[in-house]
């Protein structure tokens, strides 16, 4: 794949980004270095080779559901600010819809 400039170009109006000449001209080197390492990673035989789905050897290790002590409901509402009977009390929250446009 060849980089040209109006190839530059393209990717920075799709990523919505100003460039100087000088930084277009490091864009394209850039560029150009990335997928010719790309072409040289496609020349290597991968058939052979597994493909990676996890980074490592453990996969899905999840512990098992126990029941474990917790916290008492006296213990939890200790630090609440406020509270009402077993609940946390908290300020009303009313949101207004937005305004109707009126004709």
């Amino acid at each position: 794949m060849e980089v040209t400039g109006k190839l530059v170009e393209n990717l920075a109006h799709l990523s919505r980004l100003e460039f100087s000449d000088k930084d277009r001209e490091e864009i394209k080197s850039d560029l150009e270095k990335m997928i010719s390492f790309i072409d040289k990673l496609n020349e290597l035989d991968t058939s052979h080779v597994k493909p990676l789905l996890y980074m490592g050897e453990n996969a899905n290790i999840f512990r098992e559901d126990e029941v474990q002590a917790s916290f008492s409901l006296e213990e939890v509402l200790l630090n609440a600010p406020q509270k009402t009977g077993k609940y946390f009390k908290v300020p009303k929250l009313v949101i207004n819809p937005l305004p109707q446009n009126k004709i």
